[in-house]
């Protein structure tokens, strides 16, 4: 069977268990749809959170951004695993314990303010869709690689089947899907990590390959990938070129990011009772740990394979997976000295942040011609950082039914993740916007419609992310994980240990925390790239660190117009009070 073959079973049928799935735990009432009844056991909620978690961002990029960054890339693997330590002792427990549906019904009781909600609502779908467009542009390149069909075809085929278990099956049926997904993904990333570093290392725990010898040879895996990247221009991949500062910065935003993302709080609204919504992160923890001490092997083994693979080889004899990435505009290459060699280094290939694919050939051979050589530097190679997990096993000539496996796996990650982000909106629209706020004399059985009927609109906003990505997965998660930082987790925490806050003091924070993170990422990441550099940046802070001090003025604005404005009333007062209460 051919890969495309392989491609077409592993994810047929991983589609079939899920639909499976969500018709037999379908949603049977509001409750189903929000929070799956609120019981789920901890530790099928604890691998349900990892699925929801773990998204393509984690699943093709965080491997990606590792094996190019180095070192520098450890912040994405601090921060998100450690921002569900947060997550367990100061979040988890106390909004369990409130026993509502939602973050923004949550923050509207507390903050005794159909404003607040309001805003904690826009809060939520500005985090919650901008997750969704990287989700979406993963799904699009998963089929459009190995399964062949256009990108745009593939994001509307994974909107269908996330359509019929999200509407169908809501939260409840999210839920258990989200198990399935979970083992798919894991078993996903796990066996070809193990074969590679049996091949590589002659050791098949792929986290102690990282650190051992190359088969065959007395070097270690990781002193000849410094020796290699730095002949190649390139910083030592065991070395930091962050600051100090930033490295601080982007792991606090990271981590308060995670504990503050309303996809992932809203699972621990599903779980019988606040000890074990605790039980719960602590299991989601250990799932999420098994492929985030993989993912560092991963990069190494992908970093070291790619250079072998391609480095000074013809380009008319080039491996056949650089042509498959290749003929989809994923990978580019420009013969800037004509020699007919690729030559793969530091610095930019092309003058421009992304190729363009004509399906033709160049002049020179080359298949992606749209954009000039930069020949302030000697790269002659274009690679798209997302593409890493997905391609590795190719590079690493692994069987068939392995690549298709990753394939699979990609798809489960990012459609996992789209499904829990798609009722988190719905919920918000129907239960916050609707129930709560403009139509509250609407019966159940209408507000469920209104949830199904929100979801479905959710998925039509997100397959128009898919097909139009405003910029690839690593720049719209960071946005993401930055908004949430500096909106949603700063209330949620005072709301919960401070008392004196108040409605005014949480809606200036949450709107003063948006407009500055939001307006300092657009900035930088979307408005003027050119100048995203640490001599721009405030106190040499990057657009994906600058979340934690946009927490920090949220804090303070908050802190300081409450203290400015009249306490809340003694009834919110004792409400948090009780909170607090074990």
């Amino acid at each position: 069977m051919t890969v495309q073959e392989w491609t077409f079973v592993m994810v047929g049928m991983s589609f079939a268990i899920y639909i499976l799935i969500a018709f037999k735990s379908r949603a049977q009432s509001t409750s189903d749809f929000y929070v799956a009844g609120k019981g789920v056991n901890p530790i099928v909620n604890g691998m349900a959170t990892a699925a929801d978690w773990m998204s393509a961002a984690s699943f093709l990029s965080m491997a990606g951004l590792i094996a190019f960054l180095g070192k520098d890339g450890s912040v994405y693997l601090m921060g998100w695993t450690g921002g569900y330590v947060l997550l367990a002792l100061l979040l988890a427990p106390y909004l369990r314990k409130f026993g509502q549906f939602t973050v923004p019904d949550f923050i509207g009781e507390r903050y005794y303010s159909n404003t607040a909600r309001v805003v904690a609502v826009l809060c939520l779908i500005f985090i919650s869709f901008t997750y969704i467009a990287g989700q979406m542009r993963g799904v699009g390149i998963v089929f459009s690689r190995f399964l062949e069909v256009d990108i745009n075809l593939g994001v509307l085929i994974g909107m269908g089947i996330v359509f019929v278990y999200a509407v169908w099956g809501g939260m409840k049926g999210i839920t258990y899907t989200q198990v399935a997904q979970y083992t798919v993904l894991i078993f996903a990333y796990l066996v070809p990590a193990i074969y590679i570093s049996i091949i590589m290392t002659n050791n098949p725990i792929p986290q102690l390959g990282f650190g051992s010898t190359l088969a065959g040879s007395p070097e270690f895996l990781l002193d000849k990938l410094d020796k290699v990247t730095t002949d190649l221009g390139f910083t030592a991949y065991t070395e930091n070129t962050k600051s100090k500062i930033d490295v601080f910065c982007i792991t606090a935003a990271l981590m308060v990011g995670t504990a503050g993302l309303p996809h992932v709080i809203v699972r621990f609204f599903t779980v019988p009772s606040f000890r074990a919504a605790r039980k719960s992160a602590g299991y989601a923890l250990i799932f999420i740990a098994l492929l985030y001490t993989t993912a560092p092997a991963v990069s190494a083994f992908a970093r070291m394979n790619l250079i072998d693979s391609i480095q000074d080889t013809e380009y008319s004899n080039s491996p056949q997976w650089f042509q498959n990435w290749e003929t989809i505009g994923l990978i580019a290459w420009k013969d800037k000295n004509s020699d007919g060699l690729i030559r793969y280094s530091s610095g930019n290939a092309l003058d421009g942040i992304k190729p363009v694919y004509i399906d033709g050939e160049g002049s020179s051979g080359e298949r992606l011609v749209l954009n000039e050589p930069d020949f302030s530097n000697e790269n002659e190679v274009y690679i798209d950082r997302d593409i890493i997990v997905l391609a590795n096993p190719e590079i690493a000539k692994l069987p068939f039914w392995v690549i298709a496996l990753v394939a699979a796996g990609g798809v489960a990650a990012a459609l996992s993740t789209a499904a829990g982000l798609l009722i988190t909106i719905s919920s918000a629209i129907s239960h916050d916007l609707l129930k709560k706020t403009f139509m509250p004399r609407i019966s159940e059985k209408q507000e469920l419609l209104y949830s199904r009927l929100a979801t479905a609109f959710a998925i039509g906003i997100a397959g128009l992310f898919g097909i139009y990505p405003p910029a690839f997965v690593a720049q719209v998660v960071a946005f993401a994980f930055g908004l949430a930082a500096s909106t949603l987790f700063p209330v949620l925490l005072l709301g919960i240990f401070s008392k004196r806050l108040n409605k005014e003091g949480a809606i200036a924070g949450m709107l003063i925390g948006l407009i500055f993170t939001a307006g300092y990422i657009i900035y930088f990441k979307f408005l003027a790239p050119e100048l995203n550099t640490s001599d721009n940046w405030l106190f040499g802070i990057s657009p994906e660190g600058i979340g934690f001090i946009g927490m920090l003025i949220n804090v303070s604005v908050s802190l300081i117009v409450s203290s400015l404005t009249s306490p809340p009333p003694k009834e919110v007062s004792s409400m948090v009070e009780g909170l607090r209460q074990p």
